[in-house]
């Protein structure tokens, strides 16, 4: 595979290039707005696509090297997009709501982790000597911790670059990576703040079709890096998908196979009395 390719007239299609109304512009993302239509900035694309390509191209490496993407995106058209993207190349997520000190303090979340899969077992055996109440008073507290950490709860540890659709909803995920130094690539529109954004995309980040364009190009990074990292590690993606075949038969086809040989070894100890008798 090779990092996903894409073109201007995508872009144009998805409504890349529609920002916010002109009254309601960061100044700071001035360099990256082209004009203004209807009173509606238009963000340059032909400073989008060689940014939003050194961006795919960011996520794929850190892949290829062993490392994890964090796909972070709470905002109602973002939040399936994200989610469904993130397990698709089998990365990490927050979809639902980032709670303060997510990345910072770590070791609280990890705790909290733990906590979900204890429920989740709990709940996955018998219930015994629990009242109805208190079954259901554990189905909501798990059910909480998986909206809100059930992307993450696979990770592991911190994430190694995060991807952050719409800046200002994600204003506290952003801060938390900077303060600890990790990469930021974030979707920009013409009100988001490119400060702390170490790889910023001058885009739409409200428009579902341009979500789910830019959601789709990173996963298909990240599957590339994937199949890198493993290329150098010497596995053969064709042998792995390939299963083993058993040198016993199943039993089925040992039954039919058993008549045959029967019926065979039946002729040849006919053909060797005849040839005896001649």
């Amino acid at each position: 595979m090779a990092l996903p390719t894409f073109t201007m007239r995508q872009l144009l299609e998805a409504g890349v290039h529609f920002g916010h109304q002109s009254r309601r512009w960061n100044p700071k993302m001035g360099p990256y707005i082209f004009g203004a239509r209807n009173k509606i900035h238009i963000l340059d694309l032909q400073q989008t696509v060689p940014m939003l390509y050194q961006a795919l191209k960011v996520v794929r490496d850190t892949v290829a090297g062993g490392g994890r993407v964090l796909f972070v995106g709470t905002k109602r058209q973002a939040s399936d997009v994200v989610a469904e993207s993130a397990k698709q190349c089998a990365q990490f997520y927050v979809n639902h709501r980032w709670l303060g000190g997510m990345l910072t303090n770590w070791k609280t979340v990890s705790e909290s982790i733990k906590q979900l899969r204890k429920l989740e077992e709990q709940l996955a055996g018998e219930h015994t000597g629990l009242t109805k109440k208190e079954v259901l008073k554990m189905t909501r507290q798990r059910d909480k911790l998986e909206r809100a950490l059930g992307g993450i709860k696979e990770m592991g540890g911190l994430p190694n670059v995060i991807v952050v659709i719409d800046t200002n909803k994600e204003e506290l995920a952003v801060q938390e990576a900077n303060k600890l130094g990790i990469p930021v690539v974030a979707i920009l529109d013409s009100n988001s703040d490119p400060d702390g954004i170490t790889y910023p995309i001058p885009g739409n980040d409200d428009a579902l079709r341009a979500i789910s364009l830019y959601c789709d190009l990173f996963k298909q990074a990240v599957i590339d890096g994937i199949s890198v990292e493993m290329a150098s590690q010497g596995t053969d993606l064709g042998a792995a998908e390939t299963p083993a075949l058993s040198e016993e038969l199943p039993a089925e086809e040992a039954a039919e196979e058993a008549p045959a040989e029967e019926a065979a070894a039946e002729k040849a100890e006919g053909d060797e009395a005849s040839a005896q008798a001649s």
